[in-house]
């Protein structure tokens, strides 16, 4: 009997050993059903179409992490699960792709969707464009007239000159003042490294980048093709060492508006004779400073003027596209005016005849469309 009981306790413990193991190997399987089954759950989450209503702009924050954004999208109702939506990232190691920006998510977009455009989609462009030639107070009007997507109190105009014309990016909430001063720096930049690649024969009349970027500036209201600047730059440079007066008129209208508002037109005689600073028909060498923020193209045309005599130009029509015509000598600007003026009256003479024909046109009851 004693043999018996000895011989049952082996077979009681390999039967509780396989019972465990049993136990565990249940547990095991059940818990990779439960795991596959969270996996195509979370899978069909991401993959499936969301919950956007309407195109709706979301906000990537610069240094936000994958988390914060995720929860962010939840918030604003852009994604169901912020969990399911960090997962998916990190299981397709997209953590390091996010980049900051505004951007457009479609109606309906999956969170795969949404994935993707923050992460190689491209933002939406937010920017203040300084046209060559606008005044400063002009640019610091467009800084206060952004809205919401700039912050802070609304800037002062800084000194006429000191903003380069170019595009300005930004990010929405960057502040009015952090713009201007990024205008400031490219300006400052710019033109340090165009002085000191200069032409030095300028010298003799251009003695410091604060006089090239006054030049500049004339130089970018007086022309609007690229071409002609050097040749422009190189007629007042001209005349400067001849002692001329530079008789410029787009210095005589800053002198009448001081940049905060524009003159489309010719100064008046009356302004002609207006002797403030910036009347150039009046007061000797270059105005005190300058009359717009030029462009790089205008600042480039002072630092390295054409090679030419030339000390005279006028425009060759009514048109500013058709350019001008240049002259060294008064008696051929003379000439040069004299073509002008009668290219000016026929283009007068011709305005005048459509003007005629489209009354006629009206009164025989056609639909006639305005002159572009």
């Amino acid at each position: 009997m004693a043999k018996d009981r000895s011989e049952k306790r082996p077979r009681r413990r390999r039967s509780a050993l396989v019972s465990v193991i049993n136990g565990f190997l249940t547990l095991l399987v059940l818990g990779m059903l439960a795991g596959v089954g969270i996996f195509l759950y979370g899978a069909n989450q991401f993959y499936s179409a969301g919950s956007i209503a309407t195109d709706t702009n979301f906000t990537v924050e610069k240094g936000s992490s994958v988390q914060t954004i995720a929860q962010r999208l939840e918030e604003q109702g852009l994604i169901g699960n912020h969990w399911i939506f960090w997962a998916g990232t990190r299981a397709l190691k997209k953590e390091g792709d996010v980049k900051a920006g505004v951007y457009l998510l479609k109606a309906n977009s999956s969170m795969s969707d949404v994935l993707k455009e923050i992460t190689e989609g491209k933002p939406l462009d937010f920017f203040v464009n300084v046209i060559p030639g606008d005044t400063s107070f002009q640019v610091a009007e467009k800084l206060n007239a952004v809205g919401p997507n700039l912050t802070g109190a609304p800037v002062v105009a800084p000194a006429e000159g000191t903003l380069l014309a170019v595009r300005y990016d930004y990010f929405p909430g960057d502040s009015r003042q952090s713009v201007l001063e990024k205008m400031q720096a490219e300006m400052a930049a710019r033109l340090k490294a165009i002085w000191d690649g200069r032409d030095t024969a300028i010298d003799k009349v251009i003695k410091s980048p604060e006089e090239l970027v006054t030049l500049a500036s004339i130089v970018e209201k007086e022309t609007g093709i690229a071409t002609e600047r050097p040749q422009v730059a190189a007629v007042f440079i001209n005349r400067l060492k001849k002692n001329m007066r530079l008789q410029t008129d787009p210095t005589v209208l800053y002198g009448v508006t001081g940049g905060k508002s524009v003159l489309s037109r010719s100064p008046t005689s009356d302004e002609l004779k207006q002797k403030t600073p910036y009347n150039t028909y009046q007061v000797d060498g270059l105005p005190p400073g300058p009359i717009a923020n030029p462009g790089e193209d205008a600042l480039m045309a002072v630092a390295h003027p054409a090679p030419t005599n030339d000390l005279y130009f006028v425009a060759k029509s009514a048109d500013p596209a058709d350019g001008h015509l240049f002259a060294a000598t008064y008696a051929q600007h003379k000439k040069n005016v004299a073509a002008y003026r009668k290219a000016a009256a026929e283009a007068d003479s011709e305005a005048a005849r459509e003007a005629l024909e489209a009354q006629a046109a009206k009164d025989a009851g056609e639909a006639v469309e305005p002159a572009p």
